[in-house]
């Protein structure tokens, strides 16, 4: 915290954003700088770091610090960021296919590693900038520029492959709900480690309604749930629908005042649970058969990446013999040259 008080608008470059009008990216970066005015730390303490795709433009708009990098490579720059100067705190900005294809190797190894940073993930279903091929998220039988046939392709999940690469944090939002979107990036950053946020995102040119099931307005209480911390889990119009655990450990949809079921049957969500057997259930689901998850799914403490290593050299230094260059140049076998 500072004495200054921020607003949204001191995020803002002075950069004009080019975005296709009616894209997401416009709900989320207001979003983000939302969630940075509340945090209240200076400005310059933040690095926003991004690969390659629409999403990557995200730097250039933001009143931060930041690194504009190649594809793929997102999660690897922000990591060095990280662990050069751990006192900044760095936001990765990163598109379905920046992530999860070419960066993919180095997205699950940022999560294993428990780098201390925030990665937003948006996940349009598409590559955008590339004008609309087919990503790793792209539904089943999907017809691209690349796959005019439909692809034959089971998509990722990405909550999913995050928890099999041991995320202690995942959140997921959709890019209209800049509350939601906001109050979860805050959360994010108050976690030790790393933090990931999928964001279900549109992009109104190469796949238009990639999420209408669940974003459509008329219908989203019902399609849609959002999970809070010791709340149970109920959603609906009439926020009367709720998850209980079936005979066969699914989770299944209930109606309170229905065949007997009390609100004392539904699950109560527990993101700190070690065991991610349930986060697994939640961020499985999908419509129509299910409510999709929103919210903080998991948060669970565990040591940050850069906090160890920093120990790790404190704790060499302290024990090494050498400590200048001149011991290093004496150490071990020498000998003259005469």
């Amino acid at each position: 915290m500072c004495d200054k008080k921020y607003t949204p608008a001191d995020f803002k470059s002075d950069q004009e954003i080019r975005w296709c009008p009616g894209c997401g990216d416009h709900a989320i970066i207001a979003s983000v700088q939302r969630a940075m005015a509340e945090i209240n730390i200076p400005k310059e303490d933040w690095a926003v770091i991004s690969g390659i795709g629409c999403s990557s433009r995200f730097p250039y708009y933001m009143n931060t610090y930041g690194f504009h990098t190649i594809h793929g490579r997102a999660a690897a720059i922000a990591t060095g960021v990280k662990c050069a100067n751990s006192k900044l705190k760095v936001i990765q900005i990163s598109g379905d296919g920046d992530a999860t294809a070419i960066g993919g190797n180095h997205f699950i190894h940022a999560l294993r590693r428990n780098i201390d940073l925030t990665m937003l993930l948006f996940n349009n279903k598409i590559y955008g900038l590339t004008k609309g091929q087919y990503s790793p998220t792209s539904e089943y039988g999907k017809k691209t520029k690349t796959s005019p046939y439909g692809t034959f392709e089971k998509p990722f999940k990405p909550l999913q492959l995050a928890l099999g690469a041991q995320a202690r944090f995942i959140a997921r939002s959709i890019d209209t709900s800049i509350n939601l979107t906001k109050d979860i990036i805050i959360e994010a950053n108050k976690h030790k480690g790393t933090s990931l946020v999928e964001i279900l995102q549109n992009c109104v040119i190469y796949n238009d309604g990639a999420h209408k099931y669940v974003t459509d307005r008329e219908n989203a209480r019902d399609r849609q749930i959002i999970l809070k911390h010791g709340k149970p889990m109920l959603f609906g119009k009439n926020n009367d629908k709720g998850l209980i655990l079936n005979s066969k450990g699914k989770l299944t949809v209930v109606e309170i005042g229905k065949h007997g079921v009390k609100l004392s049957d539904i699950l109560v969500h527990d993101a700190h649970c070690l065991d991610p057997h349930i986060h697994w259930l939640l961020t499985n689901m999908e419509a129509p058969a299910l409510p999709v998850a929103l919210g903080v799914i998991r948060s669970v403490e565990d040591n940050a990446y850069n906090e160890e290593l920093e120990k790790q050299i404190v704790n060499v230094k302290q024990s090494s013999k050498i400590k200048c260059m001149n011991d290093l140049l004496h150490q071990g076998d020498t000998w003259e040259v005469k």
